[in-house]
């Protein structure tokens, strides 16, 4: 892959992320109407990133060339707006399409890879060390979670997975996993095997990891519930009147 195209993705991956796409939609924010309910957040990156990258003392790219600047710069705009994960399963099954025949000589084959490797690396947490991942995952189910208070407050619709009284971490992360992540990282290495050892193997754990977490945040439940529900019929038991009380012999 030519270096620009590598150093567009590099300089993508350190300008990504806020309030979702659904919250600037929903709440008509000004990102929302400037862009038309178009990847707001995305494109408000891009605009603000190549705005510092005008002044002086910024533009790391003054000295390329107009055209070697225009490619760059077309670069990290793809890369960037492939982040917004409505797009996710249109570019999944783009990719999906043309990895049979995959082309490092076709330029939309490169392009479309670099917009997959910057999805892959912006939602690779799980592929980490748990030690790792998993104090990321709380950050980040803590900002959902604030989300989707502040859309109950006024009176939007809550986000998906973003709901503190209906969403637990394993839940979350499990169909995560399972629907987004996994059929993404397959893909991936599909075209570069190499790469099943450090993006699937140690994500197959995750899911094994949470999917156990689960499990006991349910025996956990079930024997609350059932302690409780024994605690309200001895309650009720020695609530009875006296008279009709089963007699004892």
């Amino acid at each position: 892959m030519p270096k620009l195209q590598i150093s567009a993705e590099h300089f993508a991956f350190c300008i990504i992320s806020d309030f979702s796409e659904r919250f600037q939609i929903n709440a008509r924010t000004e990102l929302a109407l400037r862009y038309n309910d178009i990847s707001p957040l995305e494109n408000h990156h891009c605009a603000v990133t190549f705005e510092i990258l005008e002044t002086r003392e910024s533009n790391i790219f003054r000295n390329l060339s107009s055209d070697q600047y225009k490619r760059i710069r077309e670069g990290i705009i793809k890369c960037i707006l492939a982040t917004d994960m409505t797009r996710h399963n249109e570019i999944l099954n783009k990719f999906k399409s043309i990895l049979p025949g995959f082309d490092f000589a076709n330029k939309e084959h490169k392009d479309l890879l670099m917009m997959v490797l910057i999805k892959v690396s912006d939602i690779s947490n799980e592929a980490r060390p748990m030690e790792v991942a998993e104090p990321w995952l709380d950050c980040l189910l803590q900002e959902f979670f604030n989300q989707s208070d502040v859309e109950k407050l006024e009176g939007l619709p809550v986000s998906p997975f973003m709901d503190r009284d209906k969403v637990t971490k394993p839940s979350s992360q499990i169909g995560f996993i399972r629907f987004v992540l996994l059929p993404l990282f397959i893909e991936l290495a599909n075209l570069f095997p190499c790469l099943e050892q450090h993006i699937i193997d140690p994500v197959r754990k995750a899911l094994d990891y949470y999917t156990e977490m689960e499990k006991a945040l349910d025996k956990e439940k079930q024997n609350r519930s059932q302690s409780e529900s024994g605690a309200k019929n001895k309650e009720a038991a020695d609530l009875q009147p006296e008279a009709s009380k089963p007699e004892t012999q």
